[in-house]
């Protein structure tokens, strides 16, 4: 898949797909590669072609992917209408708390469960997991799983309608809190600068509740790719999705640094 073009349908032909059920919900899940397992959760609109993408780097790098389909068409380019009506039905699904500061999405328990089969199905000291977007906080609420050792944030953009709200209640996020500080963990996330749905405020707010623990990377906009499809041009507005959408796949650019520094993280937490 290497020339894979960006602006068409991905048949993600070199995964895996399989369905996965834990009390009662089922979800396909794109599998592939060898060693730790490592949980790439999709950005909006769903598992698009950079989604995919990102998810190769990391099974490439030497890992299991495990790649769950939580909304929208698996290996699709939205146009701007499609897009939006995957967004709206996200928004009100029960699975999720769009618009809800110190709340946890549900679906974070169903991610739970897949962490720890990633886990039982690969070994190793525990797996990894990386949010972005819409599941950007997700991968924090995953560290109340045992097996969940390396976690990302990737622009981090829920609640929606509160720049300094942390989509997650604040008994989870006081145990992970606890966790991370006797486990001696740390949970990386990224940003672009003038991002309006992840901004400067969230990244305060996260490192208000986990201290240290806590490591920002804040990108320049100047950094984040102008060849985007419709959706991010015209919904998402903004330099975002730091791994995707607009990274530049190009030595020297801080996208690439960010995604190299991400593999690493993933190997340094998970090595046998």
């Amino acid at each position: 898949m290497a020339n894979q073009d960006m602006h068409d349908d991905d048949p993600l032909d070199d995964f895996d797909p399989g369905v996965v059920t834990f009390d009662g919900i089922a979800k396909v899940v794109h599998v592939g590669g060898n060693g730790p397992g490592v949980i790439v959760m999709t950005e909006m609109p769903g598992i698009s072609p950079h989604v995919a993408r990102f998810a190769r780097w990391v099974r490439d790098a030497g890992f299991t992917v495990y790649m769950p389909s939580l909304f929208g068409r698996d290996g699709a380019v939205p146009d701007v209408e499609e897009g939006t009506a995957v967004l709206r039905r996200a928004c009100m699904s029960e699975e999720f708390r769009a618009f809800a500061a110190n709340q946890s999405s549900p679906v974070t328990k169903w991610l739970r469960s897949l962490a720890r089969l990633a886990h039982e199905q690969c070994g190793g000291p525990g797996v990894g997991a990386i949010g972005m977007c819409f599941t950007g906080n997700f991968a924090l609420t995953m560290m109340l799983e045992r097996s969940m050792l390396a976690p990302v944030l990737s622009q981090p953009s829920l609640p929606l309608d509160d720049p300094a709200g942390l989509e997650i209640a604040p008994e989870e996020l006081a145990a992970v809190r606890g966790r991370l500080e006797r486990e001696d963990l740390t949970v990386m996330a990224y940003r672009f600068k003038g991002d309006r749905h992840c901004g400067a405020q969230r990244f305060a707010a996260y490192s208000e509740a986990l201290g240290d623990r806590f490591v920002a990377r804040v990108l320049p906009d100047r950094a984040a790719s102008r060849d985007t499809t419709p959706f991010f041009e015209h919904v998402v507005a903004s330099p975002h999705s730091v791994v995707t959408a607009h990274l530049i796949d190009e030595a020297g650019q801080p996208t690439i640094a960010a995604r190299d520094e991400i593999l690493s993280f993933f190997a340094d937490r998970l090595a046998r």
